[in-house]
């Protein structure tokens, strides 16, 4: 996969970067699994308004050991629900009961993270218990763009029609994908510093023809108000 670093954000810059991955006309559709630790820790809010009462009800039957590995405690999420999950620990002046919650939760099964790690670090991905969110977007295939709608994205390929072509012939298939980090402990509890910045540069994971990821990416980073350098390079 391919990695594209934001750089060193506020926490609000994350939220609305998450929240126009979601967002706009080449999404194909999204797989999001949000545990009930962080889905509870994050507290009453309008778009949990269904997943609140999931996570309530996931950790207190007493048929799902909350220090397992469990698939029943995990949610498959909307867009909408993951974005209110991390604007309750990155959001501007948000955070502290959210993250008291979530500390005493995973101190309760012995996964206390340490907080002086680096955040979104790749290398420790696989070490990371219990995973809180796993989230990422698949975008249409090449051939399934319309030539009205979708007609930037069109038109930013040299040969669009060798490209989609290629797309269409490769073995195994061509998927394009944008993933988020993996999310543990450290990111939701220590992603965001006091004073409401990323603690370190925030990267993107995707996979796909570049020229459609360029274009796509480009037109997330302008919905999200994030202005950087013209050079997209990995980190």
């Amino acid at each position: 996969m391919i990695g594209f670093e934001i750089g060193t954000r506020s926490g609000d810059e994350l939220v609305r970067f998450v929240r126009a991955l979601g967002q706009h006309r080449y999404v194909a559709s999204r797989l999001h699994l949000v545990h009930a630790f962080a889905v509870e820790a994050a507290g009453e809010r309008e778009a949990l308004a269904d997943a609140a009462p999931w996570a309530k009800r996931a950790l207190g039957s007493g048929a799902i050991d909350p220090a397992s590995k469990d698939e029943r405690l995990y949610r498959r999420a909307t867009d909408a629900e993951l974005v209110a999950v991390l604007e309750a620990f990155w959001g501007g002046g948000a955070g502290g009961a959210a993250k008291a919650r979530l500390r005493e939760r995973l101190a309760s099964i012995g996964a206390a993270p340490d907080e002086r790690l680096s955040p979104f670090d790749e290398s420790r991905e696989e070490d990371v218990f219990p995973v809180l969110v796993d989230a990422g977007w698949e975008l249409l295939p090449l051939a399934h763009l319309d030539a009205e709608r979708h007609k930037g994205a069109i038109q930013a390929f040299d040969d669009f029609e060798v490209a989609r072509f290629e797309e269409e012939s490769a073995i195994p298939p061509i998927v394009t994908l944008h993933e988020l980090p993996t999310l543990g402990g450290v990111e939701l509890l220590a992603g965001v510093d006091d004073g409401g910045r990323a603690r370190a540069p925030f990267v993107l994971w995707q996979e796909g023809h570049e020229t459609y990821l360029d274009y796509v990416l480009r037109g997330v980073l302008r919905a999200s108000k994030i202005a950087i350098d013209d050079e997209l390079a990995e980190p």
